[in-house]
């Protein structure tokens, strides 16, 4: 499957951003979608994950209370969207795909992954 990640850009602290992730080649339904980050000197980390119907997600605890992870499967896409951004939300957001059984936070366990979107929040 292959993924496009859109909707970055930069914002003050305090605005708000919808991320997309468009995906295609493969049916969509099958996988559940992730949202992972990746700041500037630091390694990449999970946001959020979604399950193939939409009933279940799954946030970090940095994100959680602020960021919402959807999806519309008759558009194969998925969303992030982020409010009460925080500078130290500033990073390339990257969407991915996994085909396994469950929602998962590991990186391993995604197997296709967008091209990313810079995402930066100014104090």
């Amino acid at each position: 499957v292959q993924l496009q990640a859109s909707g970055g850009g930069l914002v003050q602290a305090g605005a708000s951003l919808r991320l997309s992730c468009a995906a295609s080649g493969r049916t969509f339904s099958m996988y559940n979608m992730g949202w992972f980050r990746q700041a500037p000197g630091k390694e990449r980390e999970f946001v959020a994950a979604n399950s193939r119907s939409g009933s279940t997600a799954q946030y970090a605890d940095s994100v959680k209370g602020r960021f919402t992870i959807s999806r519309d499967n008759a558009k194969n896409t998925v969303y992030l969207r982020m409010n009460s951004l925080k500078p130290e939300d500033t990073a390339v957001y990257y969407c991915a795909a996994s085909s396994g059984n469950s929602l998962s936070t590991s990186l391993r366990l995604y197997d296709y992954w967008g091209q990313g979107t810079q995402v930066t929040v100014s104090s």
